[in-house]
């Protein structure tokens, strides 16, 4: 295939700070200053996590539409369903009805939280008659393991075969879960130990036990939760979205590919966006070029990734600058 595009830029989001789509536009603007003759291919990504839904959905011309559930807390809360594939297939985005940021900081509470939300999605997908329904599993405010997704979905006449597949964006096992993300989710030490114990009696009453399962501890063991429960699949999440938006062909167009993200740490190299984009850029041997808000890795593994470069930029007008330099060093370069 030719390589007709100079820049495929695909960045994840800078969470809670900037949308993919922000990320990625600022960065073409900035190519744009540099050299209006490029040709971009604009291509924000996802890794399974908050943004996923969007991002899909605009690349395959769905729809969404409004669905009122219950907030990690129990309160209503308006989250969307995502539709794609001519409706075949519906979309759940875990962050919009039990993410960690519809909860303030002052009342976060791992133990209390609940997916309850995320099943009521789950379940109006079905009602709405679809046979398969992907979770993107990432940014929840709860360690409950499922049960409140799970009893959402047995609330609402379970899930009539319909078949679930979790996009997960960490490698984490259901029983360490609490272990790994409850502090950021506000457990304590103590509260920690209790999670734990509690996943380990919901495991052993399961259909099947998701303990070292790999991938089953996303989202505080939903993930370990629906795959004992339903049999639903549990896929890496940016994977799943790359493949969903036709990354690949995109990439054997490309010249060179910008990614990013706003903080360049050990959770990157365990399958988030840019880990999986580096492996298919080394696969065709394209070029890739970083450009993230914080580092929080060593030389040495930031190795692994085998960047072409690696930029820090914090705020949009950073990007842009970042952008413009990239394409006047590749002008340069030529």
């Amino acid at each position: 295939m030719q390589r007709d595009v100079d820049w495929l830029i695909a960045p994840d989001s800078f969470k809670g700070t900037f949308t993919a789509r922000e990320v990625a536009l600022a960065i073409a603007g900035g190519i744009g200053d540099a050299n209006l003759d490029d040709t971009l291919d604009v291509c924000p990504v996802a890794d399974g996590g908050e943004g996923t839904l969007e991002i899909v959905v605009e690349d395959a011309g769905g729809w969404s539409v409004e669905q009122q559930v219950s907030d990690p807390l129990g309160r209503p809360v308006t989250a969307r369903l995502g539709w794609v594939q001519q409706g075949s297939l519906a979309l759940v985005e875990l962050a919009s009805a039990s993410g960690y940021r519809l909860v303030a900081p002052d009342e976060r509470d791992a133990e209390a939280a609940s997916t309850f939300g995320t099943g009521e999605l789950i379940s109006a997908a079905v009602a709405a008659g679809a046979r398969r329904v992907a979770v993107a599993a990432g940014g929840s405010a709860s360690t409950d393991g499922g049960a409140g997704a799970i009893a959402a979905i047995e609330s609402a006449g379970g899930l009539r075969g319909a078949q679930l597949t979790v996009l997960a964006d960490v490698s984490t096992p259901f029983e360490l879960a609490a272990t790994v993300f409850g502090p950021q989710k506000g457990a304590d030490a103590d509260a920690v130990q209790r999670l734990t114990a509690r996943l380990h009696e919901q495991a052993a009453a399961l259909p099947r036990d998701p303990r070292g399962v790999p991938m089953s501890g996303a989202a505080g063991g939903l993930a370990g939760g629906l795959w004992a429960r339903y049999g639903a699949s549990i896929v890496p999440g940016a994977a799943w979205v790359l493949d969903a938006i036709g990354f690949d062909a995109r990439l054997q167009r490309a010249g060179a590919v910008i990614t990013g993200e706003g903080r360049l740490d050990a959770q990157t190299l365990e399958g988030k966006a840019i880990s999986e984009i580096a492996r298919r850029c080394a696969r065709q041997g394209v070029a890739l070029h970083a450009l993230v808000g914080s580092i929080a890795i060593d030389a040495g593994e930031t190795e692994q990734l085998a960047l072409a470069s690696l930029h820090q930029a914090s705020d949009l007008a950073q990007l842009r600058d970042a952008g413009r330099a990239l394409a006047a060093t590749a002008a340069i370069s030529a």
